[in-house]
């Protein structure tokens, strides 16, 4: 296991090492890994390091109906008194959690923030999660709120002013749902996503890459945790890298898309990769790594307040752009 390098900031090391010698008692005492330790691990995590929750003027639940099921989501409006000409675009956040833990309450923080940094509506999705709800049915739920978002907000009796651009945000697991579904919706009919900001995402579920061997182990998430995760997620022999976003085709109509890494996360590499493909087929990308910083480091704001700050600033940055 790699020693802890010197520039990750003081909170975050006592954390990690913290963290590592959790995870070693654990395997001394032959625990092993089940979906509810996972869930309640990444509320462990999540809660207690989010001590600022700004308010947003207009936050709202509501329901899209997908082929087989309704998909919970919470609406978050900045501006809920602009004018037709000043609303905003509506943006789908997409949480993360290895495909089977988060939820709309646990990442109301990060929703909240990225509605203030962005100025754009923010739609949280409540995705199914595995293993009771294997692959597809997240992604059938992303693709249900792609294509019902805008339908629910003119279907209101008090209507929301929002103009019709859509874009993406996904974070982890959240950012593989979302490359998912951008790449799918090149193919459909007045489907338009116009942008998406990928934070630290999964895109590699073949974990092909170097960094998730040489930081699979000792950092979040453990490689041999990943691959837990995936195994929870795809239940009916799927070809993991057919369906991987990085490999998946690409056209001109795919979103321009903001890419960030962590220095110290086991996902690194595919999220370097991806932005360089995507640059090479001609698609406006750009890739932020995060020094010093690790896998989920937004869930960790009051650790590393600093970085969490820029990140925010650099999704509002892009979102503000042209």
């Amino acid at each position: 296991m790699q020693p802890l390098p010197d520039n990750l900031p003081a909170p975050l090391r006592q954390f990690i090492a913290r963290m590592r010698e959790i995870r070693e008692q654990r395997a001394e005492n032959g625990l092993r890994d089940t979906v509810v330790t996972a869930r309640e691990g990444i509320e462990a995590i999540t809660r207690p390091f989010h001590s600022q929750i700004p308010a947003i003027a207009l936050i709202r639940d509501e329901l899209i109906p997908g082929p087989d099921y309704e998909v919970p989501v919470r609406l978050y409006h900045p501006a809920p008194e602009s004018t037709p000409d000043q609303a905003p675009g509506v943006a789908l956040f997409v949480h993360g959690g290895g495909h089977i833990s988060g939820s709309l309450s646990l990442y109301d923080p990060i929703a909240r923030k990225l509605a203030a940094a962005t100025g754009w509506v923010i739609c949280s999705v409540d995705y199914r999660l595995a293993p009771e709800c294997p692959y597809p049915s997240g992604l059938q739920d992303l693709l249900a709120c792609i294509k019902g978002i805008f339908p629910l907000l003119t279907s209101q009796t008090q209507p929301l002013p929002f103009c019709r651009r859509l874009a993406l945000i996904g974070d982890s697991a959240g950012g593989a749902l979302c490359a998912s579904a951008a790449h799918r919706a090149q193919y459909e009919p007045g489907v338009r996503i116009e942008r998406q900001a990928l934070i630290y995402p999964s895109l590699d579920y073949s974990l092909s890459l170097p960094s998730t061997t040489t930081l699979g182990e000792g950092w979040i998430p453990e490689r041999q945790r990943i691959i837990w995760y995936f195994d929870q997620y795809f239940r009916h022999a799927e070809d993991r890298r057919k369906v991987s976003p990085l490999f998946m085709p690409l056209t001109p109509a795919y979103p321009a898309t903001l890419v960030m890494t962590a220095q110290y996360c086991p996902l690194r590499d595919e999220g370097r990769v991806y932005a360089e493909r995507l640059q090479a087929a001609g698609i406006p990308a750009e890739l932020v790594d995060f020094p010093g910083m690790v896998h989920a480091f937004l869930n960790l704001e009051d650790l590393a307040p600093a970085a969490c700050a820029d990140l925010y600033q650099r999704v509002g940055a892009f979102f503000h752009g042209a």
